[in-house]
């Protein structure tokens, strides 16, 4: 949150548009769980953004709370859409 406040990132609401936006998914195998940081984050595995470059990288990282890969986790997803990536 350091960082997002020293770009100017200023939390009025929820889910609002935003200049800057830095979410910890995962470190290594660790499970945190503070007041303002949970680790991993706890919507990972619900996001098809987060899953889909995720498992280009890593298909076969386990996800330290539910067990499984993170291809699987991609592949449990109920909608079929995928994300762009964009390249320069």
């Amino acid at each position: 949150m350091g960082i997002e406040s020293d770009m100017g990132r200023i939390r009025k609401k929820r889910w609002e548009a935003r200049i800057i936006d830095l979410d910890i998914l995962l470190f290594g195998q660790e499970i945190l769980e503070y007041d303002n940081l949970v680790i991993p984050h706890p919507l990972l595995h619900k996001r098809r953004f987060v899953l889909e470059p995720l498992a280009q990288l890593a298909p076969d990282l386990v996800h330290p709370v539910l067990k499984v890969t993170i291809g699987q986790l991609l592949n449990r997803l109920p909608d079929g859409s995928s994300v762009e990536l964009l390249h320069d």
